[in-house]
């Protein structure tokens, strides 16, 4: 070795290995955790909003009274009981036996991170192309980078992903000569844009791909936390084939239990469970069992409620906070559900070079470059209001108007920053159209 690193195992890696970085939001948890710091970065869920009395003693008679089956191995599908109970979950939103939901064709992951690697395992080769909407989920783009996959992006605007921009890059990829696998969506009030995409969308979207033969991964953590009348239809409720349908527990129950699952086609589901055991073995039974009997036990439906009108509290201070306090020029989206609001900044502005100075103010947000898997979205940031308080809203939104100010004073004294007006409030995103390099 000649000391040239400070890694001595670099020569040693894997190739998959190479150019693995820390996501943006992993990297803020340290700062943004302490007290002092309005954290609008992350994505938790209010766990607070839960009877957590009452669930602290099913816990604890899990253990206690049925410890000798929650602590003791299982199968790698996960058990019937949850699968049959995940089936309930999705029948609220469409996806029942009528189009084809069935336990047998359910597999339990730990949360929906899994679910997507699984995914990407069975399905990813190096130098393979994945489209996604431009954003993104962070966590996805980690996925697909592992896999050695490109990602390509397809703009979106206030209604969703663009079926026309989908369209081309599916046609131009094709001349190109590259094999793109599957689209990987996340349809219902977007992490990080908040949009939904429109009820005729869909169906363009789908047959887009049907006539490309595409896969479609459709990711939904957020379809049950609508703030205004129920959502569109999954995806999946609309085709049965070639539809992955991935969700997670972590957003209406629990993210420290880390259950998900996917829904498969038949076909694939004994791959997805022979890969799920390579990695894991199997799902905790424990955790398992305790969405189990949080769902034949409790009102969960009524649970779904008030984290609802809780998240429409937060959504509304936050809108009201941007409208308020944000410098002109700034924008946003407006979200029917989910946690996250996706601001552009004024003209000449960047998310991610401002960070150390949000901080140092006691605020923190994410930078739109972690939604991205060529390094775009300076531009924009992801704001989080499901966990702060509404009063902590306005004051973590205070302190990064401020900053933001800072910034246009600083660019009006030492460059010339163009801000054209725009009307406040109005959506708007850094997303150029497809790169296929």
């Amino acid at each position: 070795m000649t000391g040239t690193t400070l890694d001595d195992y670099t020569d040693r890696y894997a190739r998959r290995v190479r150019g693995m970085t820390a996501s943006e939001i992993r990297a803020l948890f340290a700062v943004a955790s302490r007290p002092e710091v309005v954290s609008l970065a992350g994505g938790a869920p209010y766990i607070a909003a839960l009877p957590l009395d009452a669930v602290g003693e099913m816990l604890g008679r899990l253990g206690s009274e049925h410890g000798a089956t929650t602590l003791q191995y299982g199968i790698g599908q996960g058990t019937l009981e949850l699968r049959e109970r995940i089936c309930e979950v999705m029948a609220l939103s469409g996806i029942d036996a009528a189009c084809g939901a069935s336990p047998e064709d359910v597999v339990v992951t730990v949360g929906g991170q899994q679910a997507l690697d699984l995914v990407a395992r069975l399905f990813l080769d190096p130098g393979d192309v994945v489209l996604a909407e431009g954003p993104t989920y962070v966590g996805a783009l980690g996925v697909f980078q592992a896999a050695q996959a490109q990602v390509v992006h397809v703009p979106m605007d206030d209604d969703g992903l663009i079926p026309e921009a989908l369209e081309a890059a599916v046609a131009e990829l094709a001349r190109a000569g590259r094999r793109v696998k599957f689209l990987y969506t996340i349809p219902t009030y977007q992490n990080p844009m908040g949009v939904t995409l429109s009820e005729e969308r869909r169906e363009r979207v789908l047959d887009i791909c049907e006539r490309a033969g595409l896969l479609v991964v459709e990711d939904d953590p957020y379809g049950q936390l609508g703030f205004e009348g129920d959502a569109p239809r999954p995806l999946r409720a609309r085709r049965r084939d070639g539809v992955f349908y991935l969700s997670t527990f972590s957003k209406t129950f629990a993210p420290g239990l880390r259950v998900g699952w996917i829904l498969a086609p038949h076909a694939v589901r004994d791959k997805l469970v022979i890969a799920s055991e390579a990695q894991i073995l199997c799902p905790s039974g424990y955790a398992q069992a305790a969405v189990s009997t949080y769902l034949g036990t409790m009102p969960w439906r009524e649970q779904l409620k008030v984290y609802r009108e809780v998240y429409r509290e937060r959504r509304d201070a936050m809108l009201t906070a941007l409208d308020d306090l944000m410098p002109a020029g700034t924008t946003w989206t407006n979200p029917a559900g989910g946690l996250f609001v996706w601001a552009t900044l004024p003209d000449g502005l960047n998310s991610k070079a401002m960070m150390p100075r949000a901080i140092a103010a006691r605020v923190a947000y994410v930078p739109g470059t972690g939604f991205y898997a060529d390094g775009t979205g300076t531009g924009n940031m992801r704001l989080n209001f499901s966990f702060p308080s509404p009063e902590r809203i306005r004051e973590g939104v205070r302190r990064l108007a401020g900053v933001m100010e800072q910034d246009i004073a600083m660019r009006r004294v030492f460059g010339t920053v163009s801000r054209p007006e725009v009307r406040r409030g109005q959506a708007g995103a850094d997303t150029p159209g497809p790169d296929l390099a």
